[in-house]
């Protein structure tokens, strides 16, 4: 394939006793870019990101990364990635400042190099203020933050994230966003595992929907949210009375789509082609009709619902999604360093 790939991999198998975590599973992943994969637990999400950065074998498939075969050419392959996994791998003792400088020379970069190379990280990751604090002080997203600092001493061509934000707060969740981003900007690309739909929204270029081990669906965030249907009108009304009347309005507004209704909560909802009108349309009718409503207004779909349209179930809470405990590693020149 395409060297504008970094990430390419095809048929991928892998089993676990009676457990088929992998069965076929294909990807491509542009340079520079956030791939996300998403799927509920089980999917294999994790055991593809141990498979490519070469931690276990597959047991069928091929797959390159940065240009070298995973199988054939391990070492190539680890010293062009970087890994987080699902718990941060820094030593909380350590100084931030240390544990980058330890890091550094653990790849084994000279006294000067890898001095440079702290500050540069420190820096890059808004960590210099809190430069010589230990780490057992930090926040949860300052943590994750300084283990995806010590992951990118060598600069690698590709970065994998196997659930980054997993257990995080708000702030910490946003604080590794922005570091994601600033990867993906400086010309690394990154495989990003998710149990987040709006993690996956907001930082991915593309995304990977699997489930049992198979692909169900690849698209961009929007790509996907359109699969399932556009824009959709809603109207919440004041007196479970008007639902009638209001559905018989929003259907001929839509062009005839059958209205849903949320009893529950007084909510009449269908698909619109011509969003604007329709809006303006609507409101107009229900003035005309002299129907009170408590709201109006437009909704897209959301990942959720595309996510429960392709498994059939919503997104579960974060865990580790295979039958192995999850690394939380980084990647070394040479090899996986626990």
């Amino acid at each position: 394939m395409s060297a504008e790939f970094s990430v390419v991999a095809e048929g991928l198998q892998k089993r676990y006793g009676d457990k088929q975590a992998l069965d076929g599973l294909d990807l491509a992943v542009r340079r520079g870019t956030v791939f996300g994969l998403l799927g509920p637990n089980g999917a294999g999400k994790t055991t593809s990101v141990r498979i490519l950065s070469t931690l276990i074998r597959m047991d069928g498939g091929h797959a390159r990364v940065g240009g070298f075969d995973v199988a054939k050419e391990p070492r190539q392959v680890r010293r062009r990635i970087g890994l987080t996994g699902q718990n941060a791998a820094v030593d909380e003792i350590l100084t931030a400042r240390q544990n980058l400088m330890m890091f550094a020379r653990l790849f084994h970069l000279d006294s000067r190099h890898a001095r440079r190379r702290t500050d540069e990280l420190l820096r890059q990751f808004s960590l210099d203020d809190a430069a010589d604090k230990q780490a057992k002080t930090f926040s949860g997203g300052m943590r994750r933050r300084l283990d995806l600092a010590s992951s990118m001493i060598l600069a690698p061509e590709v970065m994998f994230l196997d659930e980054p934000t997993t257990g995080l707060d708000p702030r910490g969740r946003s604080e590794v966003w922005d570091a994601i981003r600033q990867l993906a900007a400086g010309g690394t690309t990154v495989l990003l595992t998710t149990h987040y739909l709006d993690e996956a929204d907001k930082l991915s270029h593309r995304i990977a929907v699997v489930d049992h081990g198979r692909n169900l669906t690849e698209d961009t965030p929007a790509g996907l949210k359109r699969a399932i249907g556009g824009d959709r009108i809603e109207v919440v009304v004041q007196d479970a009375g008007d639902i009638l009347a209001v559905v018989k309005l929003v259907a001929e507004v839509s062009g005839g789509s059958e209205p849903q209704i949320d009893s529950e909560e007084l909510r009449v909802h269908a698909p619109v082609n011509d969003r604007i009108h329709a809006i303006a349309e609507v409101a107009r009718r229900l003035q005309e009709a002299d129907l009170d409503v408590q709201d109006i207004g437009l909704r897209r779909p959301t990942l959720d619902e595309v996510f429960l349209r392709l498994t059939g179930h919503p997104a579960a809470a974060p865990r580790s999604d295979d039958t192995q405990t999850s690394p939380s590693t980084s990647t070394s020149e040479e090899g996986a360093t626990a």
